[in-house]
């Protein structure tokens, strides 16, 4: 093994307890229903860093830790299938995406990161949506009406996913270029 892979495994490593820890604390944070994301922010850190690849493995902890936390009861109550597929998918997805995007610009570090920093979200909410409309729409219907809500689309749209995914989406763009680049000073030194 070589000082480059083991500086990859020892990044990844790291970049992995934090998921975890991210992803627990985050757990007592909720904007609306759901629970917010700080994980993404490590997730974009690794897949600008070490690759797609990375940035998937890096979504893949965070998606067991979201099944394992209990962070996915109300939907695991519904369908347990589709929920495991929808959080294992988005997160994985979403880290995988962030390295792609980072790789497609890397030769102008400072816009890759910013464009994998907003690919992560993305996709996750994404695919979420996905899957509520795949495996969970009378369930979520029924939530919305209890709201007050007429409309399926506007309560996810507004109820579940509105303010959360803002947080996600500004939190990456500040502080993922930020952090990558503090971490790329320090390792040319």
């Amino acid at each position: 093994m070589n000082i480059d892979q083991t500086k990859k495994i020892t990044g990844v490593g790291i970049l992995t307890a934090i998921v975890i820890v991210l992803q627990l604390l985050g757990s007592f944070i909720k904007f609306g229903p759901f629970s917010i994301s700080l994980v993404l922010i490590p997730i974009v850190v690794g897949a600008a860093l070490y690759g797609p690849y990375s940035g998937a493995f890096l979504g893949f902890v965070f998606s067991l830790v979201v099944l394992l936390s209990g962070d996915a009861a109300a939907f695991l109550a519904v369908n347990v299938l589709g929920t495991i597929l929808t959080v294992i998918l988005k997160g994985t997805l979403a880290g995988f995406v962030a390295g792609l995007v980072y790789k497609a610009f890397s030769k102008k570090p400072i816009l890759a990161t910013i464009l994998a920093a907003i690919s992560c979200p993305v996709v996750n909410t994404g695919i979420f949506v996905i899957g509520c409309f795949l495996f969970f729409l009378p369930t979520v219907a029924s939530w919305g009406q209890a709201l007050g809500f007429s409309n399926t689309g506007a309560y996810i749209l507004f109820g579940m996913i509105g303010g959360n995914f803002l947080f996600e989406l500004a939190s990456n763009i500040i502080l993922s270029p930020v952090i990558v680049r503090v971490i790329g000073m320090g390792t040319k030194q």
